[in-house]
């Protein structure tokens, strides 16, 4: 028990120093994830008064610097941010259309420290046949 506890701080040490790289001091890890979570709030739909659905695909757009210092770890930090909504709308008692993806890309209309988040609602693909 005790090396799970001792590999989950070193994962969160090592989570804050990839912060560290993408957003200036200033602004924290905290701020991406207060981001993604309104954009959860904001594009709620109410299906009815037991079910909200809300956004599971996220696109969080970095500068292409930032991008590239990531891009080896992005897909745990993905992993991270998507574990962040997942407790956010377990709070809110919202609904998933399917898993809840985060993905990291690069764009070069982004400034230093600056990002954007895009999300849709993206329904689990079934396969059908065999």
């Amino acid at each position: 028990m005790r090396f799970l506890v001792e590999f989950e701080r070193s994962v969160e040490r090592w989570g804050n120093a990839l912060w560290e790289t993408l957003i200036p001091p200033s602004r924290k890890q905290a701020e991406v994830v207060a981001k993604l979570r309104n954009e959860c709030d904001d594009r709620a739909l109410i299906l009815d008064r037991q079910r909200t659905l809300v956004p599971n695909a996220f696109v969080v757009q970095l500068p292409p610097d930032a991008h590239r210092q990531l891009i080896a770890c992005s897909g745990q930090l993905g992993r991270q941010l998507a574990t962040q909504i997942r407790r956010h709308a377990a709070e809110q008692g919202y609904t998933f259309a399917g898993p809840v993806v985060v993905h990291l890309t690069g764009t070069p209309g982004a400034g230093v420290g600056r990002f954007r988040i895009h999300s849709r609602i993206a329904p689990l693909q079934r396969r059908t046949g065999s």
